[in-house]
């Protein structure tokens, strides 16, 4: 009889490979560091150190108060109301809708499902910038032109939710609800209190994704909002640049204190985030 032999990696080729594979992270983690090092570097740098030759990560003095005279400067304060005000609801509603979006094309049975499915995702497809002028004139006749509800609105419901939390709705198995459906339960107890805790990781990841991307939103704030008071982060930060000087040193110092409310909500939905990247496959595997 022939015996099959199988070849082992030597420990050394493992140990090797191992050590490379750690310093090719380090060496990345280091590089996406950078831009932000530099950033509260030039924070908390005199105004007129921060473009010195050569250039220096740490100024002769640091300015502790730029972080207080870029927070009075403009009303930054209500920026960042705003924007977690706008974050926070578009966030609770494309969770909502996407939800109940992926239960009904996932777990109900009706005709044309799939195909509607099928145009629903092709939405993906078209820019935003497309959607703009439509949406704009939307929002005028509906006179909510410099309001909330045009900030959020317009983006609360999203093919790509829709589409992460039916892959994960689509992993259940049906007994479960029929489990439930013997015990007297109904479509919306079977959604609410079975299925729903089950695709907690997909909803920690979307509502990342969703509150990041309202809360760095540009271009729509920018042509829907003209009252001071109505701005975002983003307009915020785009107002230290102007015909009376650039305020690069405060420009930077309010860009440190913008990112705190993203880094929060990562921080604290870290164990969904990673969870649901891993099960959706959205990590490359």
């Amino acid at each position: 009889m022939s015996t099959i032999s199988t070849r082992r990696t030597p420990p050394t080729l493992k140990v090797i490979g191992s050590w490379t594979s750690h310093i090719l992270l380090i060496l990345t983690a280091l590089i996406t560091l950078v831009p932000f090092i530099w950033m509260i570097s030039t924070a908390l740098k005199p105004s007129g150190e921060v473009f010195s030759t050569p250039p220096s990560l740490i100024g002769s003095s640091i300015q502790w108060g730029n972080f207080a005279d870029a927070w009075n400067y403009l009303p930054f304060g209500r920026f960042m109301l705003n924007g977690v005000l706008v974050s926070a609801l578009g966030t609770l509603i494309v969770v909502s809708t996407s939800a109940m979006a992926a239960y009904a094309f996932s777990r109900l049975r009706w005709r044309g499902r799939n195909g509607v499915f099928l145009i629903y995702l092709g939405t993906l497809m078209i820019p935003q910038e497309v959607l703009i002028v439509p949406m704009f004139i939307l929002m005028r006749d509906l006179g909510w032109v410099n309001s909330y509800q045009a900030l959020i609105i317009p983006w609360a419901f999203t093919a790509f939710g829709t589409f992460l939390l039916r892959q994960f709705f689509l992993t259940l198995p049906d007994e479960l609800e029929d489990a439930a459906r013997i015990d007297g339960a109904n479509r919306f107890v079977s959604f609410t209190k079975i299925l729903l805790p089950l695709v907690r990781p997909a909803l920690g990841t979307l509502a990342v994704f969703t509150f990041i991307g309202y809360w760095n939103s540009f271009l729509w704030p920018l042509l829907i909002v003209s009252d001071v008071n109505m701005a975002t982060v983003p307009l915020g930060l785009n107002m230290f640049l102007g015909q009376t000087g650039n305020q690069w040193n405060l420009l930077m110092a309010a860009s440190t204190i913008s990112i705190l409310p993203s880094v929060l909500m990562v921080l604290g939905l870290q164990r969904y985030l990673v969870k649901g990247i891993a099960l959706s496959g959205l990590g490359g595997r």
